[in-house]
């Protein structure tokens, strides 16, 4: 027998499979236990905690005001302060024991390491640093987290062992110090954070590769309502950038040669721009920065703008900022890059990372648990991609976007932070630019090409990220290739596996109910309807997710790098006199101030470390084979095919890093792009792709 379709199970088997699924779909009622394997969906009702403080309250994500996929149901009993939010707990939430950890892993990492750092060094950090408000006070000050222990704290036995990196024994002493390994981007140029070259090289191969784009039309427009926004026309003119690029090229010709690059956070953050500015100790803009596309492949920044909407009277502001040969002009500059890198740092970990990786794949896991049994094809296929994600998930919403978290307590958007990931969700994605090459074309980062190596020519060709990415993309889709055209010879098989058709259905209509009327979902008639959307549910799981999380510390570690919050207004915005004197006389302190305090930044640097970390028995994708694929001969052989493609793409990568050629990647100072090989050893090693988002 060489399908598993439903029509050509035994009739024996039938209603057993059918029994099964039933029971992992329970009733929808009642608080789940522990023990249970109840997959069941419900909204992102359980982030606030407003029986604790009514300034903890926050919006339900999932809906027609806040649309959101699904999370896994726990059913908890509501709070009493708003009927309408699920009570918090102080534990990991309910997920069902199919998702937990091995007892290996748990043992080693994961769900471990990162709730110790939840609750044992973050509460800590709190206790240690006890002025919330106090910044650093020079870069000196910073290099210090590095060199010296943070702090004398005390800990509980066994939690060493969690922690190896953070914590360093104390000779001679019964307490532990927090001190924190210097992040490779720092070890290889300490100044790296400060260049011009830098800041734009990371859009192509730092860890937020997946927001640049191509300027394909101008002038810049917003499209938000004028009324409440101010003018839509940008304040970035022809005459700017034309004085920028100087005099190479007119501003025509530099869109026709496809030359001009957008980092473009204007009209997402606008919005919340008065909001944020209610709160204490953030601010925020509407942002564009603008970048130029060198005859060496490489990038510089041309322009960046700032934004503020009207508020209290007073009329929209706006400024455009340029790379300066005077001083003033000079500390300006790199006052609204740290604006744009906040900006960057925000959207990458509420988007490029939470959004379009964990969360989105939690409704793939339960509709696959609820749809399809054990034993159907794609059950298989796509179970090592979707192992440990919920219960990873579970511990975000317990401490890092819940309200109060890391990320509300360390992010530009504060208490809107969630909010945003929702509004990006309805207005930005979709499933059918979530593969790579789909991702590439969307941005203008590449056309379609039917005689290029991977069906796309690159826009910039020295694209890191899009390079390697592309490889794996080709590799997963040939392995997912041989596997579906095995079980499914006949297009006519796809359609009429109802278990498959099931699926689909309640991933579109249930899990992503929020978009099941948008056109753009691909249909599941034939093979290569299936081919395309397992392969992009392997890409999003494996690949993406590696891109955005295993280079956290090594480019957000040294945090003067990508601050996660900016917290003054730049100093050109409506300044008092004293104000003004102050930057003229120390724009170091302004900068400083600008940057992370001092217990916003460890709580991050702690946790950007755990999660950069690679466990000890992690599952790297095409490294070994599930038992189940080896049964059958023709499985087995494509997946050898597989691994040794993920073999040779390593060394690939290696070549591309030794390439003087490719000045993206290879360069004084530079650290290598390895954030997609294939492979790792365990700790921050800023490679390697496990098969799922299991941290």
């Amino acid at each position: 027998m060489n399908t598993f379709p439903k029509i050509e199970t035994p009739d024996a088997l039938k209603s057993l499979r059918e029994k099964d699924l039933l029971s992992l779909r329970g009733n929808g009622e009642g608080e789940r236990k522990s023990f249970e394997r109840i997959y069941d969906y419900d909204i992102y009702d359980d982030l606030g905690d407003p029986d604790t403080s009514s300034d903890l309250g926050r919006s339900v994500l999932g809906g027609e005001k806040y649309p959101y996929p699904r999370r896994c149901r726990t059913g908890r009993k509501m709070t009493s302060t708003e009927p309408w939010s699920e009570s918090r707990t102080t534990l990991p939430s309910y997920v069902p024991r199919d998702e937990d950890f091995s007892e290996i892993k748990e043992a080693s990492f994961g769900a471990r390491t990162l709730y110790s750092v939840l609750h044992a060094v973050v509460p800590t950090l709190d206790s240690i640093l006890t002025d919330p408000n106090k910044g650093f006070s020079s870069f000196k000050d910073i290099h210090l987290l590095y060199d010296e222990d943070v702090d004398d704290i005390a800990m509980e036995n066994g939690f060493l062992s969690c922690l190896p990196r953070l914590v360093k024994s104390v000779a001679d002493s019964t307490q532990n110090a927090l001190q924190f390994e210097t992040p490779r981007t720092m070890e290889r140029d300490s100044f790296s954070w400060f260049h011009d070259e830098e800041f734009c090289r990371q859009t192509l191969a730092g860890v937020n590769p997946y927001s640049i784009k191509l300027v394909t039309e101008w002038p810049l427009m917003s499209k938000l309502d004028p009324k409440v926004y101010g003018p839509v026309e940008s304040a970035i003119t022809k005459e700017i950038i034309e004085q920028e690029i100087g005099g190479l090229i007119t501003l025509d010709e530099a869109l026709e040669q496809k030359k001009l690059f957008l980092l473009d956070y204007h009209d997402l953050l606008l919005p919340y721009v008065n909001k944020v500015r209610e709160l204490e100790g953030t601010t925020l803009y509407g942002s564009r920065t603008l970048m130029f596309l060198t005859s060496k492949g490489t990038l510089r920044p041309l322009v960046i703008e700032l934004t503020r909407p009207p508020n209290n009277g007073k009329p929209q502001w706006k400024h455009v900022y340029t790379p300066c040969w005077d001083a003033t002009g000079a500390w300006l500059w790199k006052l609204a890059k740290a604006h744009v890198l906040a900006h960057d740092s925000g959207y990458h970990e509420l988007v490029s990372h939470w959004l379009r990786t964990h969360c989105v794949t939690e409704p793939y896991i339960i509709a696959t648990k609820r749809r399809l049994s054990k034993m159907h094809p794609i059950q298989r296929l796509l179970c090592p991609h979707l192992r440990y994600t919920m219960e990873i998930n579970s511990l975000a919403r317990l401490a890092l976007i819940n309200a109060g978290g890391i990320i509300e307590s360390s992010f530009s958007l504060a208490k809107y932070s969630m909010q945003l990931s929702s509004d990006a969700y309805a207005h930005q994605w979709r499933f059918d630019h979530e593969a790579l090459p789909d991702d590439l074309v969307s941005r203008g980062m590449a056309v379609e090409d039917e005689s290029a190596p991977h069906g796309i020519k690159l826009t910039i060709e020295d694209y890191p990220f899009a390079n390697d990415g592309l490889l794996l993309w080709d590799a997963i889709k040939q392995w997912a290739t041989a596997y579906i055209t095995f079980y499914y010879p006949q297009p006519n098989l796809v359609e009429s596996d109802e278990e498959l058709q099931s699926w689909w259905t309640e991933i579109r209509t249930v899990g992503h109910g929020d978009k099941k009327n948008e056109p753009w979902w691909p249909n599941l008639k034939t093979q290569q309807d299936l081919i395309k959307v397992v392969s992009t549910i392997m890409w999003v799981s494996s690949a993406h997710h590696s891109a955005v999380n295993f280079g956290q510390y090594d480019y957000a570690g040294y945090f003067p790098n990508r601050p996660t919050i900016a917290r003054i207004k730049m100093p050109n915005e409506d300044p008092t006199e004293e104000e003004w004197q102050t930057f003229l006389n120390k724009p170091e302190d302004v900068l400083l101030n600008c940057f992370p305090t001092k217990i916003q930044a460890t709580k991050v640097m702690a946790v950007l470390d755990v999660l950069s970390s690679h466990s000890l028995d992690e599952e790297y994708i095409g490294a070994n084979m599930e038992a189940e694929w080896g049964e059958e001969p023709a499985i087995k052989a494509a997946f050898e095919k597989f691994n040794g493609r993920l073999k040779e793409i390593e060394g690939i990568i290696d070549s591309r890093n030794r390439n003087p050629n490719l000045k993206n990647r290879y360069g004084a100072g530079l650290v290598p792009y390895e954030l997609l090989k294939p492979f790792s050893e365990h700790g921050v090693t800023g490679k390697g792709v496990p098969y799922s988002i299991s941290i």
